[in-house]
């Protein structure tokens, strides 16, 4: 893989630097499901291929699109989101990608106008051209019709087209081509492939190295893509550098801290792991279902994922769970994010009702539910300070520990998911970018 100098926790100088100048552009769609990641990932992978630098992006809060489009770009692929990481933040990330890059992308999430600040606001806000990917699998002649609104709806974006996706047939090419005003800029129609579809799960699509032929499957994406008039760059946009004050660091200089990291857990941002190397951590990576003790580390990262894939294998590994119960009683600090949270209880259920016993450090149990759960914005409460984050599960924890807290959720005053405290342990379906607070954060490992 490409190496990448890209760091959020970067400190820039206090004067302003030159603007820098890179064609990039934002992959929106009507909804989610409509094709965003095939069409990010084959435009990644088409400029790649031809040894472009290619750099990508993710709205929101999102884990699994961008295992994906890191491999389609060969880059490490970091989140933008104007409350999690902050306008000045995603303003810098995009310069220094701009700095170093042929071309960038965004891609959305959900659809372009959708959301709290919304895709839409971002692309505003950075100019940044848009192109709208509609999935025309069941439509004709109203494709021109959602065109148009979308096309329209914000006259400040910038937008540089649409794209059909999903569709059936060069007859269906046509009747959507001809229908189209010629105020629209057509880019171009990628015909349905479901043998090189992306393949999803409850929470997602599923995770790179988990879908076979990924590579092949890149390439189809590539190859319809050169059929388009994305086979041309886009105009470069200019990106601006806004100086900032350093961020409040703390000190984890000599603290080795041990991060899960397999098919089981791997919800991680590459800017979090960036995060505690800037405040002097070294990083272990360790894969509860195949090590078999914890390396010597003085505290621990469980991050979420899909541990209720590999629930006999977690709990055949004794020797991981056993070892990992001993870092809590020598009073060691564990930090648990949803999977990894679930881990630690004493019980872990799944969709048939079936019970495995895990680590056992929290009384209780964790169902997996087919429906429900919690997604959206909030921010970790702790003493130290507020960190902000996210919730996506589909899960719940049946525990008698009081929370010594709950997130504080952006849209409601309602109260957000508990936080638990127990001895050296800070556990809670929340998910947190440590960027965002860093020395909060510190706290939490040493």
């Amino acid at each position: 893989m490409k190496s990448s100098k890209l760091s959020p926790s970067k400190l820039l100088p206090p004067k302003l630097l030159p603007s820098k100048k890179c064609p990039a552009l934002f992959i929106a769609a009507t909804a989610s499901g409509e094709g965003k990641t095939t069409v990010t990932a084959g435009i990644a992978r088409y400029y790649s291929n031809q040894g472009k630098r290619v750099r990508v992006f993710k709205i929101g809060p999102d884990y699994l699109d961008p295992m994906i489009l890191e491999k389609a770009s060969e880059n490490s692929v970091y989140p933008l989101d104007l409350w999690m990481v902050g306008e000045k933040e995603c303003k810098n990330l995009l310069y220094e990608a701009a700095s170093e890059s042929d071309l960038m992308l965004i891609e959305g999430a959900m659809g372009l106008f959708d959301g709290t600040p919304s895709g839409a606001d971002l692309a505003e806000l950075f100019g940044i051209p848009v192109i709208v990917t509609i999935n025309a699998r069941s439509m004709a002649q109203t494709f021109a019709a959602v065109a148009l609104g979308m096309t329209n709806f914000n006259p400040r974006l910038n937008m540089a087209g649409v794209l059909a996706v999903r569709t059936r047939s060069e007859w269906h090419d046509h009747v959507i081509r001809t229908q189209l005003s010629d105020k629209i800029n057509f880019l171009g129609s990628v015909h349905e492939d479901q043998e090189a579809a992306l393949p999803s799960r409850h929470l997602g699509l599923i995770q790179a190295n988990e879908i076979k032929r990924l590579d092949w499957r890149l390439d189809k994406a590539a190859e319809a893509i050169s059929q388009t008039k994305l086979a041309s760059l886009p105009e470069p946009c200019e990106f601006s550098h806004e100086p900032v004050e350093p961020p409040q660091l703390g000190d984890l200089s000599g603290c080795r801290i041990g991060v899960a990291k397999d098919d089981a857990f791997s919800f991680i941002y590459p800017a979090n792991i960036k995060c505690l190397q800037a405040m002097g951590a070294e990083i272990q990576f360790f894969s509860p279902l195949n090590d078999k003790l914890l390396p010597e580390v003085h505290s621990l990262w469980l991050p979420g994922g899909y541990p209720e894939l590999h629930l006999p294998q977690l709990h055949n590994n004794q020797t991981m769970l056993q070892s990992i119960k001993q870092h809590y009683d020598n009073g060691k600090k564990i930090y648990a994010e949803c999977g990894g949270m679930l881990y630690l209880a004493q019980t872990f259920q799944d969709l048939t009702g079936n019970s495995t016993e895990m680590v056992g450090i929290i009384p209780g149990t964790g169902i997996l539910k087919e429906k429900g759960g919690c997604q959206g914005m909030q921010s970790i409460v702790l003493p130290q300070g507020k960190i902000r984050g996210h919730a996506h599960h589909r899960s719940t924890l049946e525990t008698t520990l009081s929370p010594i807290n709950h997130g504080l959720r952006t849209r409601s005053d309602a109260p957000g998911e508990a936080i638990y405290q127990l001895n050296t342990l800070t556990a809670s379906f929340l998910h947190a970018y440590f960027p965002s607070n860093p020395k909060a954060t510190a706290s939490l490992f040493a």
